[in-house]
């Protein structure tokens, strides 16, 4: 667990890991080696990454940002997502799993001592409905005391992206975004780069961690193609949200919130 107020490690694809006044959450977790017939193309994340987490927060059913072997890993700790996503996971034996409406709901660290509050927000995401899981899709804001994050989960560009400051009653400091996928072309529902930027832009946030991308590919395929949508990016949010300032990771990279 992180010393400083508020920490971000990226372990791949959309799962980060969020320190913030001293509670430890854990987005869309995928901890195996690989995600189903996607190969991970960097290393599996280490335990020591996300051990001691005090919750999980989940954007969506799909199997790369849900996957229930990596879920199983993280046992007995608040799952936090839309209310159909969670009775489905109770059903398969996640008994922590807390289905969310437009309330807020307060996680504490194991000692008590630090509080963050968990909302869901808007996203849309639903070009590629699932027969066997239901497809309600959030992104979350986390409020703290130190600092104000959003993490988009998978969505496309909405309008409503602009009121996620006064959603949170207070200035957005960072975002995390998803610019790309598992494969060269995007399905609708998510967002490149720019579309990214332009979301960084919306809120204001003052920091931006770019996540789905460069992290899973489909067996046999090349892979010329995964470092481009954080080119695209970092141009992007140059250009669109000058005052945004870019978190470049790689999985398994740390980066600290400066000034807290």
């Amino acid at each position: 667990m992180h010393e400083t107020p508020v920490a971000l490690a990226w372990l791949g694809h959309s799962t980060v890991v969020l320190d913030i006044d001293g509670v430890r959450l854990v987005a869309d977790p995928l901890l195996r080696p690989n995600n189903g017939p996607l190969r991970r193309k960097h290393d599996q994340p280490i335990r020591t990454a996300w051990d001691g987490a005090d919750a999980m927060l989940i954007s969506h059913l799909h199997h790369d940002h849900a996957e229930l072997s990596s879920m199983r890993m993280l046992p007995g700790i608040p799952v936090l997502t839309a209310d159909a996503n969670a009775a489905w996971m109770r059903r398969k034996g996640i008994d922590t799993a807390v289905g969310l409406a437009d309330d807020w709901y307060s996680v504490k660290d194991t000692e008590g001592r630090g509080q963050v509050d968990v909302c869901l927000t808007k996203a849309v995401h639903h070009s590629r409905p699932m027969p066997h899981r239901p497809n309600a899709a959030n992104g979350h804001l986390v409020r703290g005391q130190s600092a104000t994050v959003w993490l988009a989960g998978d969505t496309s560009l909405y309008d409503e992206i602009a009121d996620l400051p006064e959603l949170a009653g207070t200035p957005i400091d960072i975002a995390a975004v998803p610019i790309g996928g598992w494969g060269p072309r995007l399905s609708e529902g998510h967002m490149d780069g720019v579309q990214a930027a332009e979301a960084c832009r919306m809120t204001g946030a003052r920091y931006a961690l770019a996540v789905h991308w460069g992290s899973l590919h489909p067996p046999f395929m090349g892979r010329d193609w995964m470092l481009r949508p954080m080119v695209e990016f970092a141009e992007a949010l140059g250009r669109i949200a000058p005052e945004c300032k870019l978190i470049d990771l790689r999985p398994g990279d740390q980066w600290e919130l400066p000034g807290v």
